[in-house]
């Protein structure tokens, strides 16, 4: 019986691969320990130290001067309309203007046919040159009558006849004088001049029409530089209106409705006498400079001013403004970043601030502007978008 041996020349191939594997199994191990180790640390930084933080944007509460602001609707005017008229019945001879043609006062505007005015004038200077000589000659005649009087040729009856010519003559003379005088106002309506500065309207005369003074108006001037803006406000501001005024000029801007124009600047220079008890409002009236004519008559503006001053008073954006079931209230952060609402009341809300009253308010505190929909008293906030605690619309207050 033949025994066969199996050697074990063929075995130590084994235990290498399995070395061989245990070194690639620890590789990778190591491998994945650090890439754990990376991933953590990186996600460990990316996130905020408090994780349980809610994001916020914040502002400070600001203490400054607030101008109270009044807004109405407005409507231009002119200072002035003067409808032009004839004064005598005659024929256009020229027409100087054009329609819509700035004029200035004292330009000639119409020529009227004169000649019966020239006429009249003529004759009434004739009578009055015959008017002197009479007197000239009736003032001659006296002082040979007083000679003989003092020489008692003529009696004092016949001296008394020549005093008494000369007075008829010299009233006849003033008459006359008067009546020259008249004929020369007359002749003047025939140059017709503009009695104010302003535009023209439509002219619907023309060389050769007749015109009367009872006839229809040959053009109308409208003053527009200085120009009027009429408006109302409510009577419970007629006691601000009247302090103001009583201390100086107060100031009133405009912003016509189209896009294009810019806010133009004035000054009030009309309260009414009396509240329209109707409406419960008093009606005003401002002066504007319009030498470029930003501003035309019948044209509706907004107007704006600022009759009385809020002094030293706290301002927060109107988006810090929170609304609770019984009142207003501000979320202020605290120590360790944690907010308290706190109750505040809204005196008056304007160009994006509110101006607030509360007792434990107080400037320089920081108020959660955005993110608060998510907020509870109490809760931590890590403050986003601020420096040094304060946004840029806080800031802005600041800085107002």
């Amino acid at each position: 019986m033949e025994v066969i041996l199996q050697t074990d020349s063929a075995k130590p191939a084994a235990p290498a691969k399995r070395r061989k594997w245990l070194m690639l199994t620890a590789i990778l191990l190591v491998a994945l320990l650090a890439s754990a180790w990376i991933w953590r640390n990186q996600s460990g930084a990316a996130k905020p130290r408090n994780t349980g933080a809610v994001q916020v944007m914040s502002a400070v509460v600001s203490q400054r001067d607030v101008p109270v602001k009044l807004t109405a609707s407005g409507t231009v005017s002119a200072q002035q309309m003067v409808e032009v008229r004839p004064q005598i019945s005659a024929t256009v001879k020229a027409v100087h203007i054009r329609e819509g043609q700035f004029v200035r006062k004292g330009d000639r505007l119409f020529t009227l046919d004169a000649r019966t005015e020239d006429a009249n004038l003529s004759r009434t200077e004739a009578q009055l040159a015959k008017a002197r000589a009479d007197l000239v000659n009736a003032e001659r005649n006296l002082e040979r009558q007083r000679e003989l009087f003092q020489r008692g040729f003529i009696s004092q009856a016949a001296l008394d006849t020549a005093q008494n010519q000369v007075d008829g003559l010299r009233g006849q003379y003033g008459f006359d004088q008067a009546s020259v005088q008249g004929s020369r106002v007359t002749r003047g309506f025939g140059e017709i001049t503009a009695p104010i500065a302003g535009r023209t309207g439509a002219v619907p005369v023309h060389p050769g029409s007749l015109v009367q003074p009872n006839g229809a108006a040959l053009v109308s001037i409208t003053q527009i530089d200085p120009i009027n803006v009429s408006f109302t406000l409510p009577e419970r501001e007629l006691a601000a209106l009247q302090q103001a005024l009583a201390k100086g000029e107060v100031s009133v801007s405009v912003m016509p409705d189209t896009a294009e124009q810019q806010v133009q600047k004035g000054r009030l220079i009309f309260v009414d006498n009396a509240v329209d008890t109707a409406s419960g409002s008093i009606r005003l009236k401002a002066e504007f400079p319009n030498a470029d004519n930003p501003l035309w008559p019948g044209m509706f503006v907004t107007v704006s001013l600022a009759p009385r001053t809020l002094t030293g008073v706290l301002t927060v954006p109107v988006q810090a403004m929170q609304t609770g079931p019984e009142s207003k209230f501000l979320y202020v952060i605290g120590e360790g970043s944690k907010v308290i609402s706190l109750p505040v009341t809204v005196r008056l809300i304007q160009d994006g601030f509110a101006v607030i009253e509360g007792e434990d308010i107080a400037s320089g505190m920081r108020v959660v502007v955005e993110g608060a929909q998510n907020l509870r008293p109490g809760s931590v906030v890590s403050e986003t978008g601020a420096r040094g605690g304060e946004t840029k619309a806080g800031r802005t207050a600041n800085k107002q």
